[in-house]
This record gives C-alpha cells, sequence and structure tokens, in this order.
C-alpha cells in the first residue's frame, strides 16, 4: 500500500493484515531527518505521541517506547534493518502476533525529503486483537507533522 504525499495516512486491512503507511514531504535534506529519527535520547522533545524512549538505533539493538495511545505498555522493538540515512525497520513479535515499521527518506532533486512510514502488522492472533488496537492513522499523521516541523526548524 502506498500512501499519499500529503502526511494523511492511510489504511488497509485483511483478516491477518493490519497496514497503515503515511508520507510527509520535508524541506530538509534526508541526513538530517535520518540524524533526528534515529536519536533516540531526543525523540521526545519533537515527537507529541511518545511518553519515553530508550535504546540505541542500531543494527540488532532493541529500541524501548511508551507511547500515549498506550501509555500503560512498554513496547520493545528490534532494529533489523538500519541503512543510513534511507531506511530503518524495527519488528516486535513472531507468526503469532507481529509489528513491522518501516521508515524511508527519499531525496528528492529540489533538496527536499519524502518521509515515509509503514506498519505493517500479522499473525494468527490479529484477528482476535485487532478491535483492541488503536487507530494508528492519527498517530502516524501526528508523527510525520512532528517530524516534519524538527527537521524544517534549522532550514
Amino acid at each position: 500500500m502506498q500512501s499519499n504525499i500529503d502526511g494523511k495516512a492511510a489504511s488497509s486491512k485483511e483478516t491477518f493484515r493490519l497496514e497503515t503507511a503515511v508520507t510527509i514531504n520535508m524541506h530538509a535534506k534526508p541526513e538530517r531527518v535520518w540524524v533526528i529519527l534515529t536519536n533516540a535520547q531526543d525523540t521526545t522533545k519533537w515527537n507529541s505521541t511518545l511518553i519515553s524512549v530508550s535504546g540505541t538505533f542500531a543494527l540488532g539493538e532493541t529500541i524501548s517506547f511508551v507511547t500515549k495511545a498506550v501509555p500503560n505498555r512498554t513496547f520493545k522493538t528490534k532494529v533489523t534493518e538500519f541503512a543510513p540515512p534511507s531506511k530503518l525497520v524495527v519488528s516486535d513479535g513472531n507468526f503469532i502476533f507481529k509489528g513491522v515499521r518501516t521508515y524511508i527518506l527519499t531525496p528528492k532533486p529540489d533538496g527536499t525529503t519524502d518521509f515515509s512510514m509503514q506498519e505493517i502488522f500479522t499473525g494468527l492472533m490479529l484477528p482476535l486483537i485487532k478491535r483492541s488496537l488503536p487507530n494508528f492513522e492519527p498517530i502516524f499523521e501526528q508523527y510525520a507533522s512532528d517530524l516534519k516541523a524538527e527537521a524544517e526548524k534549522a532550514n
């Protein structure tokens, strides 16, 4: 699924798959966006969807975070792909229930960057817990908007 570049999230739902994606253009180079995106210690300074983040964004490392949408739970994801300054993938779970979030930074000829974020949930338990999951569209839109605002601050 591909979302529009307007910062509006879109979702698709199937029995064993739930996907949400957002894309937004930022007036900043990918290297600048990457530094902001992968600095866990400063994430809560610009990202209004999170309460806390800890860990280091590096291949094989674990990132722990608490969201405002589910403040009573700490999520732990593993960095499964780390390709500066263009692609970051974090995942958690297994065939029972798995979430994979992918961040892609695409440089544009005009010096801007298209930022895309996609999360895909799959697994045998998904049909049973799908209703308990939050609506990710407004969360993704806010995340993208917050990252854009931070990346464009010094430009």
